[in-house]
């Protein structure tokens, strides 16, 4: 059995994946499959209706499969925002078509999220490897100025060919590259879970992801080329990494600490030159920080750490509560974020004593995992360099204090237990800070 047809009898939502060279030409076979005789509609924008949507809309309405006009969304600066959702939901509504989105990760997050408010599902045909939400449980969408995620199905089916995602804009498949890299810090960081006895690994949907990563990560190169093979690893990759939170009902297969960066930028609306920055280049800055953290780890001597010092040391929820008030002062809605997940992820000092005895226990067969599973900072930094993905802050708009600023923030903006919370229970967050930022490990030499 391979490994498309293992994710697909896992999957909770999503029952055909049809990836490859020509592989659009499925799509009339697999609409009536998944929807019999519905009708269906077209769902694009002006460069991918351009790209495959016309083609898309053709092959359904030479299959005698009804196809009402399609929907084509024709503003230049279109994202993932509640305004452009309902516009598509009412349109859906009055037509009671069935989606075939045609896109990348706007697309799909407004039609997976209109369609799930209509009590429908969708096909999915990807114009870009540039993230992995193809496949995943959830929409990525901004209501009332902030950017949030609303549980909805994925896609009944899904049809990617690669000579689309060639054609692709600028930066598209290197967003992609660096939202796939970022898995390998996130294995990592499940692993410290595991270790700390906080969350188990689950061995389907970690391998779904991890199994043949750096064997798809090795080429940069090959993708900023835009060559075709290398760019359908790649999406099978990311729709891996999708059908394993699907898996698990969990984005925890693909997203450590060092997504936190992107959630916490995604709150902070971050543009840059008037466009939103990508996911992929927001969690790719993260992913370098995370990897600095994790490198700072296996630098130190945790078996030395006191974990019952570590327990008198720990804040009460009130003091951590104060100071997320002091750190968000000037950002309320961060600040609501922050105090429902600590409140959610607080442990009691004797609690913390016992994950921190746990990781010592486990460290001596850990650190050499974790090492295996992580690029060398400088390697991580090369492979971004070599696909296109940005590697210093600046280069997506963040300044270096920003970034400090950031980091700050960091422990308290998620639940999920990451190396971060590793290094807040011993105590070392001042440490790893001097280490990020006094000594310009986050900054290139040019």
């Amino acid at each position: 059995m391979d490994k498309i047809q293992r994710a697909l009898e896992k999957a909770t939502d999503t029952k055909a994946l049809v990836i490859g060279h020509g592989s659009l030409a499925e799509l009339p076979k697999m609409f009536r499959e998944l929807f019999g005789d519905s009708e269906a509609i077209v769902v694009a924008d002006v460069n991918t209706w351009n790209v495959a949507g016309k083609q898309a809309d053709l092959l359904l309405r030479d299959s005698k499969i009804h196809t009402h006009d399609p929907f084509i969304f024709d503003e230049p600066d279109l994202f993932a925002e509640w305004g452009f959702l309902e516009r598509l939901q009412k349109c859906l509504e009055s037509t009671g078509a069935t989606a075939v989105a045609v896109g990348s990760g706007v697309i799909n997050d407004l039609t997976k999220l209109a369609s799930a408010h209509l009590g429908r599902r969708y096909i999915i045909v990807g114009t870009a490897a540039s993230m992995d939400g193809y496949t995943a449980y959830g929409a990525s969408v901004s209501k009332d100025g902030n950017k949030q995620t609303f549980n909805c199905p994925a896609p009944l089916g899904m049809i990617f060919d690669p000579t689309f995602a060639i054609q692709a804009p600028e930066g598209m498949s290197a967003s992609g590259y660096a939202d796939l890299i970022a898995k390998i810090p996130a294995g990592a960081d499940w692993m410290l879970a595991d270790a700390a006895g906080v969350e188990p690994i689950d061995e389907f949907s970690y391998s779904l992801v991890q199994d043949g990563l750096r064997d798809t990560l090795a080429d940069p190169a090959a993708i900023a080329a835009r060559d075709e093979k290398a760019t359908e690893k790649l999406a099978e990759g990311l729709i891996m990494s999708g059908f394993a939170m699907q898996a698990l009902q969990s984005s925890r297969p693909a997203s450590g600490m060092e997504h936190q960066f992107s959630h916490y930028w995604d709150m902070d609306n971050l543009c840059q030159d008037g466009k939103h920055v990508s996911h992929g280049f927001k969690v790719g800055i993260g992913t370098l920080v995370s990897t600095a953290c994790l490198e700072f780890l296996l630098g130190y001597d945790v078996p030395s750490i006191d974990e019952e010092a570590c327990a008198r040391n720990w804040p009460s929820l009130q003091e951590l509560e104060k100071q997320i008030a002091e750190i968000f002062a000037s950002k309320p809605a961060h600040k609501e974020r922050a105090l429902a997940e600590t409140r959610a992820k607080y442990s009691q000092p004797e609690e913390v004593a016992r994950q921190v005895r746990a990781l010592k226990k486990a460290w001596p067969t850990l650190k050499d995992a974790i090492r295996e599973q992580i690029y060398p900072f400088g390697e991580l930094k090369e492979k971004l360099i070599a696909v296109g993905a940005p590697y210093e802050p600046e280069q997506i708009g963040i300044s270096r204090e920003r970034l400090k600023e950031t980091f700050r923030g960091i422990p308290f903006m998620r639940s999920r237990f990451t190396s971060i919370d590793v290094l807040h229970r011993c105590g070392l967050l001042p440490e790893v800070t001097e280490y990020l930022f006094s000594n310009s490990l986050l900054r290139s030499n040019g």
